[in-house]
């Protein structure tokens, strides 16, 4: 049996330490901290918690942390902000390439996707001889 936690899926058959990173703005720190407040044992599985478990984990998801919805709509906004105002690192987002001061000249295949910008790529096939 699947649960559900902050409107998302979390897989039944795998540690709740490992499940709950499943949720956009939870890492595996965050996981370990909460389960511990929630006094929770890391070990257990997902589907093996039992409703009181589960709702003390809710409790701190939604007292203490932003996650999902309201994480991506704070990001987002943060973002349009720097577009905006005309900010550089706004205008990096607008082109969509690395903002944090990485080179661009190699190693942005990340975030541009995986476009080979080089001689000979991507080129049209030469005009057939008559």
């Amino acid at each position: 049996m699947a649960v559900r936690i902050a409107g998302v899926l979390l897989p039944g058959r795998k540690r709740i330490e490992f499940a709950l990173p499943y949720i956009y703005g939870v890492g595996l720190s965050l996981s370990r901290k909460i389960l511990s407040e929630a006094k929770v044992d890391r070990a257990r599985k997902t589907d093996e918690l039992t409703e009181e478990e589960l709702g003390r984990i809710r409790k701190l998801l939604e007292n203490k942390t932003r996650v999902e919805g309201d994480l991506r709509r704070e990001i987002f906004m943060h973002v349009k902000r720097l577009k905006d105002i005309g900010a550089y690192r706004g205008t990096r987002h607008v082109k969509n390439l690395p903002v944090r001061g990485q080179r661009t000249r190699t190693n942005s295949r990340t975030v541009r996707g995986n476009v080979r910008r080089t001689m000979g790529s991507g080129r049209r096939p030469a005009a057939e001889k008559t």
